[in-house]
């Protein structure tokens, strides 16, 4: 069973990336997207699970998730990661090797790469240091996501270098609520 202590987060705007953002006009302006996909585990390496909906607490993460129980990988390493996405866009990439950086295509389903949304239209290396809204819940962007060797154990697939770059976003949940795919995604600040 899970280990039920409230894990260590750092605010979205205290990540050193987000805080030296979040003091600079940028950004991303006048985008609308897509939730399309949502998916949390319970613990490190245990399949993703696709919801029809999910909770969202602020401070804590997905009702059910592994970062909200304690029990990912890297819980105990304090960190923005209440809440990770990714776009539907760099998996696209990933599908057809653009850039050509393995062998091949890889492709990867939403319940592979690990994140709990998949997105689109939402420019995820724009948001680090600024508030978004999924549906009724706002988040704010912590840092960059980046690949591990972990992910590519886990699917023995060479994701590393062609996800560099383009593997998410961390995030904390400033105003909880409950969201939803086809929820719209929508720049606050």
């Amino acid at each position: 069973m899970p280990d039920t202590a409230v894990p260590t987060h750092i605010e979205g705007f205290e990540h050193p990336a987000a805080r030296i953002a979040a003091e600079v006009e940028g950004g991303a302006r006048g985008w609308k997207g897509e939730l399309l996909h949502i998916h949390i585990a319970e613990a490190a390496s245990f399949e993703m699970e696709a919801l029809s909906e999910a909770t969202c607490v602020a401070g804590r993460g997905i009702e059910g998730d592994r970062y909200f129980l304690g029990s990912g990988t890297y819980s105990p390493k304090p960190d923005v990661r209440e809440v990770t996405l990714i776009e539907q866009e760099a998996l696209d990439a990933l599908s057809r090797n653009d850039p050509p950086l393995q062998d091949g295509p890889i492709t990867l389903k939403p319940e592979e790469h690990r994140r709990n949304l998949t997105v689109r239209g939402v420019p995820l290396n724009h948001l680090v240091g600024r508030r978004f809204q999924v549906g009724e819940v706002i988040l704010r962007g912590g840092r960059l996501n980046f690949p591990c060797k972990y992910l590519e154990e886990l699917l023995g697939s060479p994701v590393f270098l062609p996800l560099y770059n383009r593997s998410g976003l961390n995030c904390s949940i400033e105003h909880g609520g409950v969201i939803r795919p086809g929820d719209i995604i929508l720049p606050l600040d």
